[in-house]
């Protein structure tokens, strides 16, 4: 077929034709559950509620729904469409729809394979934490231990309030999960129990994925699902103890005049673009396994309804815990909330275990942990797999035999690539990683890809495939916000993020220059396949920028 006639939902049509042979979810609900999964992850619990109560707390719910409304909504049921209807991962699909910004779907793999490789360092984190909280007695709740640095060390939340002390649960993470050191430029030996936790989660993750959707739609029914036992459970407790009220209340009080600040719609606008995975390929990989008359307006809009309450769920939980925490210590709630993973490793684990029962709360709050991460990382791995797949897939299979070895080489090489992170020095290595994929080059795709489908691509083009595949075209409010306000909205996010731009930075640590540039790398890495392939599109191909981007 030729590069440019595939830009025609006729000829994609033609393509499906081709691709009869390729598995698709046992049913509708796998496909739900496994996207509710992938989209509801750690961000929703240490990331949201902070950002809620920085921003205006109760008046920032305006902002963000909103933001859910014109532009979550709209772009996730937009990529669910393009996986569906071509039935590709994100490479070939934004290669038949849009030939000119083809490098937007290689620059998707590239994403998701490097977050895939630093991501679950926080799962090794949350299997280390869960072995360790099955002591009899917590390990991060007292100062009588061999790692502690004497002199440094405080029982209480005394770090950063004109103090030179830690709590016994920040030295724990720095000085015994980590055993940091000083900089990136001392990256020391490798932490050998955090090896054993990383290679335990590919471990798991592989034997979960291993057989494709087969075996991932299996077990989402549990991984998707038993995080909300724990946070409802958790709700339940925490709202019986002293404090919690006032915990809540700091989380929702509203401050009005946040909402004539442009930065918190800008936030707004990011927790939704980053919460429900847009722009990672992630989603495309996924509905590309849907059956073709898949219901994904519901899906969507299932998706994107879960995603929101689990976050504002999280806040409630986050902060009566916090609030109880106050309480005991006999401080005000703000010297207590952070944000990152400081909240979930340093904060709440001694939140934890000043609670009644804490011996129960502790090891599930990490096994719910455990859960939401493994959810995300399965779909991370599954558009690299997807796209080796469609690509090589007739090439590679008499070599390599089975599928299975297909997954299982993706997960060593995502195993090696993740060893930097473990090191003494490896946070560092782990903080230049998300700063400079998380934050740089995810914005600068998610433009492009915007870009490629709504305006490119074309709304009519979307609405013809949509009604194919659901009968009915998608209505004026899906139409507007495609061709108007979400490629506003992130043109509008990538702005500020240029306006707002600040060198990575891990606490007081400041990297110095070669870090940088290695970041900057890292970030050109992802996002340099977009020019490449404008450049290779125009060469291969006679006629204006307009002519070829039509094809």
């Amino acid at each position: 077929m030729e590069v440019g006639a595939a830009a025609n939902p006729q000829s994609c049509s033609d393509l499906r034709a081709q691709k009869r042979g390729r598995p698709t979810w046992s049913r509708d609900l796998e496909f739900i559950l496994v996207t509710v999964g992938y989209a509801v992850g750690l961000g929703n619990i240490w990331r949201f509620p902070y950002l809620c109560y920085r921003s205006g707390g109760g008046a920032f719910l305006i902002p963000y729904l909103i933001m859910v409304l014109l532009c979550g909504i709209p772009l996730l049921f937009l990529e669910f469409a393009i996986g569906q209807y071509t039935r590709l991962g994100p490479v070939h699909a934004f290669t038949k729809i849009c030939p000119l910004l083809k490098g937007v779907g290689l620059a998707t793999v590239c994403i998701s394979f490097l977050f895939s490789t630093y991501y679950i360092i926080i799962l090794s984190w949350a299997l280390y934490y869960l072995f360790s909280s099955f002591s009899a007695v917590l390990p991060w709740t007292s100062c009588n231990n061999t790692w502690i640095v004497t002199g440094k060390c405080s029982s209480g939340f005394l770090a950063g309030n004109g103090t030179h002390l830690q709590s016994a649960s920040q030295q724990f993470f720095d000085h015994r999960l980590l055993e940091k050191t000083n900089s990136i430029e001392e990256l020391g030996g490798i932490r050998w129990e955090l090896f054993g936790c990383l290679f335990a989660v590919w471990v798991i993750i592989y034997f979960c994925i291993f057989k494709g959707v087969k075996s991932t739609g299996k077990v989402v029914y549990f991984t998707a699902v038993f995080p909300y036992f724990i946070l409802i459970a958790l709700l339940i407790n925490n709202a019986q103890l002293p404090g919690a009220k006032e915990g809540v209340l700091y989380f929702v009080t509203p401050v009005w005049n946040k909402l004539f600040d442009v930065q918190v719609w800008v936030y707004a606008a990011a927790q939704v673009f980053n919460s429900l995975g847009i722009s990672f390929g992630s989603m495309v990989s996924l509905a590309s396994y849907n059956r073709f008359s898949n219901n994904i307006l519901r899906d969507a809009l299932i998706v994107s309804v879960i995603n929101s309450f689990t976050s504002i769920l999280a806040g409630f939980v986050i902060f009566s815990g916090i609030g109880y925490m106050a309480y005991t210590h006999n401080l005000p709630v703000d010297r207590i909330a952070t944000d990152g993973p400081g909240l979930v490793f340093v904060v709440y684990p001694e939140v934890l275990s000043t609670m009644p029962g804490y011996q129960i709360w502790t090891p599930l709050f990490f096994f719910m942990l455990l859960c939401l991460g493994l959810d995300s990382e399965f779909s991370n791995v599954e558009v690299a797999v997807t796209f080796i797949k469609d690509q090589y897939g007739a090439r590679l299979l008499p070599y390599i035999k089975r599928e299975e070895l297909l997954a299982l080489a993706v997960c060593v090489v995502c195993f090696i690539f993740g060893i930097p992170h473990i090191t003494k020095g490896g946070i560092y290595v782990f903080q230049l990683m998300d700063h400079y994929l998380a934050v740089v080059s995810l914005v600068f795709l998610a433009f492009f890809e915007v870009v490629a489908v709504c305006w490119f691509f074309g709304v009519p083009r979307i609405s013809v495939m949509v009604k194919r595949m659901l009968g009915k075209a998608p209505n004026l409010y899906f139409r507007l916000c495609w061709l108007l306000f979400c490629p506003l909205l992130v043109f509008g996010i990538l702005i500020s993020s240029i306006v707002k731009y600040t060198p990575v930075q891990y606490e007081k640590y400041k990297y110095p220059w070669w870090a940088e540039c290695v970041g900057w790398i890292i970030s050109l890495v992802s996002i340099v396949w977009i020019p490449l392939g404008i450049i290779q599109e125009i060469i291969s191909n006679k006629g204006s920028l307009i002519q070829v981007s039509l094809r």
